[in-house]
């Protein structure tokens, strides 16, 4: 909204255009990019300043692109650390190197730096919000203590949360429970040496041990690890990686230490368990779904930052239809959900999931034979990269693309 541009007003009984519950990252940015379209926009989140979690922690490809395009990447980068190349291992061999700007940074410094955005028309209230009520004219969301928030458009941005979506008669569908364990933990050189390089990746060594694969890359002042694995959470090991998580490591990446370095684990192992998860029932008057809260992702994928830009980025494209006529019908809201861009994104997103779980841990022919392929080929062109760069980028533009993690 401009100096010269006044509130629209609104209907009666109802206090702000739209309300987002929720305000980690998909409903912080969503209410930035609605605020600065010049909606009226309350964002309500338990926390006034988000609290240390552990979720995504490396920003790269296609999420830059559209961080770039939502006029955040600035706020990002100066939060961020920001690097440009990672050395990809497998069995203690250099795959390939990815040559591509990515940046480190903790989920609450990310949900801290996106907050700093909210231009004026976004009121923020911290609070614990105890139910929200949906309907074709007006949203209500109670807030303990300080009672009721009335809008014209509810936005969940409540991740993986149940709740408040039960409330209104959503439910979720399973696609895949347990899918996969995330292990992030902080690290430091044993001894007096450094790393043998800023960021890494190393990929699983036998199907056996369900690793997919260990990012290295620097965040804040440290060098943080991701782990991403298929395995039972019930598994003595994954106990054992929490535990002794240096050990571990070593036993079942073996090449691990003469590619990256000996290393000491400088606090405790955060670990989170993943459901694919889907909505289901959210065609309903007055409130749209986005992020987790609609749709689950796999860590190991990579997609959950681009699918809630994406969200993002179709909801603001929707919204002013909605708020230029009265009402707001299940009708409206399906246009939401039935958006080409929005569902091919969501599609990819579980296709990557499932594929890099086969990829990790199924031993039928089928799969075995690919997996040979995948990171023979990925060898192959690294090799002729060397001799010729353009060569190997043409072989590359020719072949099967590449279906790796975007983070």
């Amino acid at each position: 909204m401009t100096a010269e541009q006044s509130p629209r007003p609104l209907p009666a009984g109802t206090d702000t255009e739209i309300a987002i519950v929720g305000g980690g990252l998909s409903g912080t940015i969503a209410a930035i990019v609605l605020g600065r379209a010049g909606h009226q926009v309350t964002l309500i989140d338990r926390y006034d300043v988000f609290p240390r979690e552990f979720r995504v922690e490396k920003i790269a490809g296609d999420q830059i692109v559209k961080m770039r395009r939502l006029g955040l990447l600035d706020r990002l980068s100066q939060a961020a650390v920001a690097f440009d190349e990672i050395v990809n291992v497998r069995r203690g061999r250099v795959l390939d190197r990815t040559h591509a700007r990515h940046y480190g940074i903790f989920y609450d410094d990310l949900v801290g730096a996106m907050r700093a955005e909210l231009p004026s028309t976004v009121r923020f209230i911290a609070g614990r919000v105890s139910g929200v009520e949906a309907g074709a004219e007006r949203q209500r969301v109670s807030i303990l203590g300080q009672g009721e928030v009335t809008a014209r458009l509810l936005v969940l941005a409540t991740g993986m949360g149940d709740i408040l979506k039960r409330d209104l008669g959503i439910e979720r569908k399973f696609v895949h429970q347990r899918q996969s364990l995330t292990f992030g933990f902080n690290l430091r050189p044993a001894g007096s040496g450094a790393f043998r390089h800023p960021a890494l990746t190393y990929y699983g060594e036998r199907v056996s041990d369900g690793v997919d694969y260990l990012n290295f890359f620097p965040a804040a002042d440290v060098t943080r690890a991701n782990l991403f694995v298929f395995r039972d959470h019930r598994d003595p090991w994954v106990k054992a990686m929490r535990e002794r998580p240096r050990e571990t490591l070593i036993e079942t990446l073996p090449g691990l230490v003469k590619a990256f370095g000996d290393f000491e684990v400088i606090d405790r192992v955060e670990s989170w368990l993943t459901d694919i998860t889907v909505a289901e029932n959210c065609k309903r008057d007055g409130v749209v779904l986005i992020g987790d809260a609609y749709q689950t992702s796999c860590p190991a994928a990579g997609t959950g930052v681009s699918r809630l830009l994406t969200d993002v980025e179709r909801l603001a494209v929707h919204v002013p239809r909605w708020l230029a006529s009265p009402g707001m019908a299940a009708g409206k809201i399906t246009q939401f959900y039935d958006d080409p861009a929005k569902q091919a994104m969501d599609t990819h997103g579980l296709q990557l999931a499932h594929f890099r779980r086969r990829l990790t841990i199924d031993t039928d022919l089928e799969w075995r034979a690919r997996r040979q392929i995948h990171f023979s080929r990925r060898r192959i062109l690294h090799e002729i990269n060397k001799v010729s760069p353009a060569f190997a980028a043409k072989l590359r533009s020719l072949g099967r693309p590449r279906v790796e993690p975007a983070a």
